[in-house]
C-alpha cells in the first residue's frame, strides 16, 4: 500500500495547474445515459473515482473511452443493455447513485444498489428517491437495491427539498430533462458543479433555467442529443493548493483558478493573513507576514465555506496565533483528521460538530493515517510546515480526489515523495 512522505520546512514557489472538478465530472458522466448520441467531456481529471464511474457505465452497456492521457472522455450510451447498477461497483463510491435518474428518465426502469463511499456521515439517499417519486416513479427498496420503474415515463412536478442536497438536485435535474411537462426544483443546491451540469445538459438540448439559484425550472423535451463540454475547474483542489503556500510560506499561482469558485474560502484566508489575487492565468496566493491569525469557520452549502475544505483549513489553523473555532454543519463525522493532527502536536478539542483549535508555533512530523479523502490531504499540508518527517499512510483515499499530489507539490518546491510498498 502506498504512503506519502513529507519533509517540512522551505517555502514554495511556482505554478500548480488545477484539474477539472471530480464532483462535476462524476455528475456529467451519467448524463450520457440520457441520450443515444455521443457525449465528450474535456478537462476531465485523472482519478480513481472517474475510473470507478467508467466501470459502472460500462457495466450498463455504455462505451467510455479515455483520450489525450485521460483528459478527454468520449462516452456513448447507444447500446445500453443492462439496467442494474451492481453493488460490487456502487459500494465504492456514493456518486454511483447518479445513474438512477437518467436511466429511469430514458427507459422507465432502473435497479441501483444503495451506495458506499467515504465514512464521513450518514448521507442517506432518501432525498433522491423522494424527488423521483414526486415525478411519478414507483420505488421498491429490497435486498439493498432500489428497484425503480416509471410506466409511461416520468412527469413534471414541483420538488421542494427539505434540506439542500447536491446529489439529489443533480439526480432530479437529469431526470427532469426527459420528463413530460415542467419540473420545478425548490431549495436546489447552488454549487458550481450544478451550474456546470445544467450547462452541459443545455448543450445536449435540455431546457433549463435558474441554475446557480435555489429554484431551477426544467421544461422536459422528447430527446437529448450529443454534445462536447469542458469540465469546470475543481474548486476543492483549487482551495487545497491555495493552502499550501499559506501553510509553508512562499508564493504559488494556481492555474485555472477563479475567485468566484472559492469566494467564501478566500475571504477566510484574507482574514487569517493570506493574500489571494486574481491573475490573468489563475489565482496567486502568498502569506502576508509571519504566522497566520486565528479565524472562525462555519461550513455551509455553496456559496458558503465548503465542508470539503474544512480539514485542510484546520491544518492551517493548527499553527495560527490564537484560538479558532470550526463548526461542521454538513457531515457529522468530519473531524476524523483531528486526532491525526494531534499526533503532530496540534491542540484540538472536538465536541460534537465543533472543533476548537489553539494554534501552536510549530507542528512536528509523525506517522499518521488518512481516514478519508480530504483528511488525507490535510495531513500532507500539515506536513509541509512540520519539523522533520511526516508519513501519511493509507493514501488510497487521496487518489480518489487528487491527481499526482506529490508531483504538483514537488514542482513548487515541496519535499514530498510517494513510497510504494509491496505486500
Amino acid at each position: 500500500m502506498d504512503k506519502i512522505v513529507v519533509k517540512g520546512g522551505g517555502a514554495l514557489s511556482g505554478q500548480i495547474p488545477i484539474a477539472g472538478a471530480k464532483n462535476a465530472c462524476l455528475t456529467l458522466m451519467p448524463a450520457t445515459l440520457l441520450s443515444d448520441e455521443p457525449l465528450t467531456l474535456t478537462n476531465a481529471p485523472r482519478l480513481s473515482d472517474i475510473r470507478t464511474m467508467t466501470t459502472l457505465l460500462q457495466s450498463l452497456g455504455a462505451e467510455v473511452t479515455a483520450l489525450n492521457g485521460g483528459r478527454v472522455l468520449a462516452l456513448s450510451s447507444h447500446g445500453l443493455n443492462n439496467h442494474t447498477a451492481d453493488y460490487d461497483i456502487v459500494r465504492k463510491m456514493r456518486a454511483s447513485i447518479l445513474v438512477l435518474g437518467p436511466m429511469l428518465a430514458r427507459d422507465g426502469r432502473a435497479i441501483v444498489s444503495l451506495p458506499g463511499g467515504c465514512a464521513i456521515g450518514a448521507r442517506p439517499v432518501d432525498l433522491h428517491l423522494k424527488a423521483l417519486e414526486a415525478m411519478g416513479a414507483d420505488l421498491d427498496l429490497r435486498d439493498g437495491y432500489v428497484h425503480a420503474t416509471a410506466k409511461g415515463g416520468l412527469k413534471g412536478a414541483v420538488v421542494d427539498f427539505p434540506v439542500v442536497s447536491v446529489g439529489a438536485t443533480e439526480n432530479a435535474l437529469m431526470a427532469a430533462t426527459l420528463a413530460r411537462g415542467t419540473t420545478v426544483l425548490k431549495n436546489a443546491a447552488r454549487e458550481p458543479e450544478i451550474v456546470d451540469l445544467a450547462q452541459c445538459l443545455r448543450r445536449m438540448g435540455a431546457q433549463i433555467e435558474g441554475e446557480g439559484t435555489s429554484t431551477i425550472t426544467i421544461q422536459g423535451v422528447d430527446r437529448l442529443n450529443g454534445a462536447t463540454h469542458p469540465v469546470v475547474t475543481d474548486r476543492i483542489e483549487l482551495g487545497t493548493y491555495m493552502l499550501a503556500p499559506a501553510i509553508a510560506g512562499g508564493e504559488v499561482e494556481l492555474l485555472g483558478g477563479r475567485m468566484e469558485l472559492v469566494a467564501a474560502f478566500a475571504e477566510k484566508l484574507d482574514a487569517a493573513g493570506v493574500s489571494v489575487e486574481q491573475t490573468a492565468a489563475g489565482l496567486k496566493v502568498t502569506r502576508k507576514n509571519g504566522r497566520v491569525s486565528a479565524v472562525d469557520v462555519r461550513t455551509a452549502p455553496f456559496p458558503g465555506f465548503p465542508t470539503d475544505l474544512q480539514a485542510q483549513m484546520m491544518a492551517l489553523l493548527c499553527t495560527a496565533t490564537g484560538v479558532s473555532v470550526l463548526e461542521e454543519t454538513i457531515f457529522e463525522n468530519r473531524f476524523m483528521h483531528a486526532p491525526e493532527l494531534m499526533r503532530m502536536g496540534a491542540k484540538i478539542d472536538v465536541h460534537g460538530g465543533t472543533a476548537t483549535v489553539t494554534g501552536v508555533e510549530r507542528l512536528k512530523g509523525a506517522p499518521v493515517m488518512a481516514t478519508d479523502l480530504r483528511a488525507s490531504v490535510s495531513l500532507i499540508l500539515a506536513g509541509l510546515a512540520a519539523e522533520g518527517e511526516t508519513v501519511v499512510n493509507r493514501v488510497y483515499h487521496l487518489d480518489r480526489g487528487y491527481e499526482r499530489v506529490e508531483e504538483k507539490l514537488g514542482n513548487v518546491g515541496a519535499k514530498i515523495e510517494r513510497v510504494r510498498e509491496h505486500d
